[in-house]
């Protein structure tokens, strides 16, 4: 097999082949276009007990569903499987959810949700989720309201994409894309994990929590992502923020994270002007890329050490129903980088270093030529990558 061909089926442990999910697993209920149990996902939610406390499952065939899902409160675990040719990214995922209804017609942010989880203990899997309205309203792919996991997923809209609103809520080897604050929600605890953050043209910030006092659980901590324009979008440098406080006690923190120079040197922005920011935490440590250096603004945080995932999630997270443990590449507490250095580069494509000498960093180029966790070059010594998808690139 070429070395090429293997940086798409390589992810997670290095040197191991990635699994696929083509059919459904022992119990689960079967969506599928044709030939399954149900043709609609939420036909096949509607035919699980909300009050049997026995694991629930549901397996979601390939092609495109367009509905609205709602998983209401149950007595029971909730695992949905989406059909994908690798379960360790959402790069071979073939399962997708989507509906058109911004939140003027749906009468909430909530109800205009794609997929909407109530239910507490919810896992997803490799399902890509998309809200098709696009500009001048809020219009939720995911709205996250409990504490629930999602693993090799795909969240997609313009406007507030992803309300992660209550609960404890764990995102690992996921892509989110959007516009407008488009990262989001009031009383949740998220840690997102090697997750892709992809900007839209005609968008300015990512995240836009709204902790609204200091006893709100309300914590976002994006541990070792990646942010760039996402396909076929044209963002111009310096367009994005990391986030804008929808309430005075938000609270984000962005580590070990890859960052084009679609993020403003300011790193983060005050909200339509309001001076009441005493209260914010908004905090980086150890990033890089070009989008990582610049005069941030005097109420943000340059970290001197990292922020564990439990305290974020809390001391018993790997316990937890949503939490999976045996995920690719999951691990309790995950090391970080002890440096506190900021890579900064010159030129979009010049690499810095090259793997196993110095510190192991390309620069704006790691976790992109190669891919996150490809034990592959990713350094590449013409300084430049061909993109394949939006979690590898190869040398050329």
């Amino acid at each position: 097999m070429k070395i090429a061909a293997v940086a798409f089926l390589l992810i997670g442990a290095p040197g191991a082949f990635a699994a696929s999910r083509t059919s459904p697993p022992s119990g689960c209920l079967h969506v599928a276009k044709s030939g399954g149990q149900y043709t609609s996902v939420q036909a096949a939610i509607n035919a699980l007990s909300t009050s049997s406390s026995a694991d629930q499952c549901v397996f979601v065939n390939q092609g495109t569903y367009t509905e609205q899902v709602y998983i209401a409160s149950r007595a029971a675990k909730l695992t949905i499987y989406g059909y994908s040719t690798d379960t360790s990214s959402y790069a071979g995922n073939k399962a997708t959810v989507t509906f058109n209804k911004d939140a003027k017609a749906a009468g909430n942010n909530d109800k205009s949700g794609t997929l909407r989880v109530a239910a507490a203990n919810v896992k997803v899997y490799n399902l890509n989720v998309i809200n098709s309205f696009g500009k001048g309203s809020q219009a939720i792919a995911l709205s996250a309201q409990a504490s629930s996991g999602y693993y090799g997923c795909s969240f997609y809209g313009f406007q507030d994409t992803l309300l992660s609103n209550k609960g404890s809520q764990y995102y690992r080897n996921s892509m989110i894309t959007g516009a407008t604050d488009f990262i989001f929600g009031q009383n949740a605890a998220s840690w997102f994990e090697q997750c892709n953050i992809r900007v839209r043209n005609g968008g300015y910030y990512i995240t836009a929590n709204g902790r609204n006092s200091a006893s709100n659980p309300s914590y976002y901590v994006f541990n070792k992502g990646d942010i760039r324009a996402g396909s076929g979008e044209s963002v111009g440098a310096g367009s994005y923020y990391l986030g804008r406080p929808w309430r005075t006690y938000s609270r984000v923190v962005f580590q070990s994270t890859v960052m084009s120079n679609v993020i403003n040197g300011a790193g983060w922005h005050d909200w339509n002007g309001d001076p009441d920011l005493g209260n914010v935490y908004y905090g980086e440590y150890s990033n890089t890329g070009a989008g990582a250096s610049g005069s941030r603004v005097g109420w943000s945080k340059k970290l001197s050490s990292a922020v564990s995932i439990s305290t974020v999630l809390g001391s018993n997270y790997a316990s937890q129903p949503w939490y999976d443990g045996a995920y690719p590449g999951a691990a309790a507490d995950e090391p970080l980088p002890t440096s506190t250095t900021t890579t900064t580069t010159t030129g979009a494509n010049t690499p810095t270093d090259a793997p196993g000498g110095g510190g192991g960093v390309c620069a704006a180029l790691y976790g992109q030529c190669g891919g996150q966790g490809f034990s592959g070059p990713f350094c590449c010594s013409s300084g430049t990558c061909k993109v394949s998808n939006d979690w590898y690139s190869q040398c050329v």
